[in-house]
């Protein structure tokens, strides 16, 4: 009956009918073949299959090692970092990436010239550095030339002038009347203070007090225990007789407080005392304090 259906159908179908039933086929010899297999497999002796449960029998640390390497015996003794070669560094328990950066850094230039240097090899523990320490012998070839000079050379002289040999605690100058020279010999005044000092000192007309010195942004305090002030003698400005614009050049004037004198003076006439400018909000008790030692009318 399949046979007379089967031949009722187009050309075509059969075809497909055909190929479908061969695909079939080849999928069932394939099944048996390989699963006959696996069952001969499953039934051979356990001495065809020692290799697989070797393997399985490992301990858990060696299940994932692949080969054997001989462990390195670490050694100890005298070596120069700036010249020892990769087996001896290698030896002393270093590893080889630290070697190869040895000699980089040798290759560039790099000096080891104190055990210290050698402590700066990146990955180098603290426990790997304090037992290499006494071993680490620093070549006096790779020492600077010019330690070869230090006990020969010739006497120096100090220039003075440039390098001024600074004061002691018991000496002192007087802030007056020392020029830049002396004004250096003071521990912590260099030229650039002592230049500053000066030029304040001229436009002040004088000081009457160390302190002052700390009106000087920045100014050293540990300098002014050095410093002496002996019978001053105070440039005075007459604030009756000048104009704004040289009343103002005082560091203690300024333009507002020379724009009230010169104010005042219109006003109400000359001044006599600073304190007639006290009810200025400018002229301060502190400002006229110091002020006075200044000026004159």
């Amino acid at each position: 009956m399949f046979l007379k259906e089967f031949f009722y159908l187009q050309k075509s179908d059969r075809k497909v009918l055909l190929t479908l039933l061969f695909l079939m086929a080849v999928a069932l010899i394939v099944f048996w073949t390989v699963g006959g297999q696996y069952d001969r497999t499953e039934s051979e002796p356990d001495t065809l299959r020692e290799a697989p449960q070797t393997f399985s029998s490992r301990k858990p640390h060696q299940r994932h090692s692949y080969y054997k390497t001989e462990e390195r015996v670490v050694e100890r003794f005298p070596f120069d970092p700036n010249t020892a070669d990769s087996t001896q560094l290698l030896r002393l328990g270093l590893s080889p990436w630290q070697v190869r950066n040895i000699y980089k850094y040798r290759a560039k230039g790099g000096i080891y010239r104190k055990p210290e240097d050698f402590a700066k090899l990146y990955g180098l523990t603290v426990k790997q550095y304090k037992s290499l320490q006494p071993y680490i012998r620093i070549s006096e070839d790779y020492q600077p030339a010019a330690t070869l000079y230090n006990n020969t050379r010739e006497e120096y002289v100090r220039d003075t002038l440039k390098y001024p040999v600074k004061l002691k605690e018991s000496e002192h100058i007087i802030l007056n009347l020392a020029d830049t020279n002396q004004l250096k010999k003071v521990p912590g005044i260099g030229s650039g203070w002592a230049r500053q000092i000066v030029a304040y000192r001229e436009r002040l007309g004088g000081f009457y007090s160390t302190d002052q010195l700390l009106d000087i942004e920045g100014f050293p305090e540990d300098a002014l225990p050095y410093l002496q002030i002996q019978n001053p003698q105070l440039r005075k400005i007459n604030v009756n007789k000048l104009t704004l614009n040289q009343l103002r050049q005082h560091p203690y004037i300024g333009f507002y407080r020379a724009k009230a004198i010169v104010d005042y003076r219109r006003l109400k006439g000359n001044l006599k005392s600073l304190n007639e400018l006290s009810l200025h909000k400018d002229f301060t008790e502190k400002a006229i304090q110091r002020l006075k030692p200044y000026v004159e009318f």
